[in-house]
């Protein structure tokens, strides 16, 4: 799940412990975020930053979620196709859990995983949440550990 770090970073989701992760307007990202459950960890990327990467970890502790954030005109995700008995966007309530001690880099990503294990580094495709499969998730991790 990316963030600019100067929109809301891995330390504001420290500072917080908790958060709504609002203002998701793709698709295909939002069918992603409906189909989180509690309890599954997503990796925090910074995106539009030097250099971009994974800066730690979070959990989801709210599935399901309507975007509030749809319904608010002074909102910059404010969508007005969106009603209350019909919202178009939702989203999920995630938990702090670890900020890694070094951010892993999305040029060390690229040397590391293929497009298809990653989706994160293929060429033009920036959707804001995108799945991570176990077997890679894992292999990040055991990056940060090793």
């Amino acid at each position: 799940m990316k963030s600019e770090p100067d929109v809301y970073s891995i330390t504001d989701l420290q500072r917080d412990r908790e958060t709504l992760w609002d203002g998701v307007r793709n698709y295909q990202a939002r069918n992603f975020l409906k189909s989180m459950q509690p309890g599954d960890l997503a990796f925090f990327y910074h995106s539009n930053t030097s250099p971009p990467g994974i800066a730690g970890l979070m959990k989801v502790v709210q599935p399901d979620v309507v975007d509030p954030t749809q319904f608010d005109a002074t909102s910059k995700y404010y969508d007005a196709k969106s009603s209350q008995d019909r919202p178009r966007w939702h989203t999920v309530t995630v938990e702090y859990v670890e900020t890694f001690p070094w951010l892993i880099p999305l040029d060390v990503l690229r040397q590391t995983f293929t497009p298809d294990e990653l989706w994160v580094v293929r060429q033009g495709n920036r959707l804001s949440v995108m799945p991570v499969p176990a077997a890679i998730a894992q292999r990040i991790i055991e990056m940060i550990t090793a």
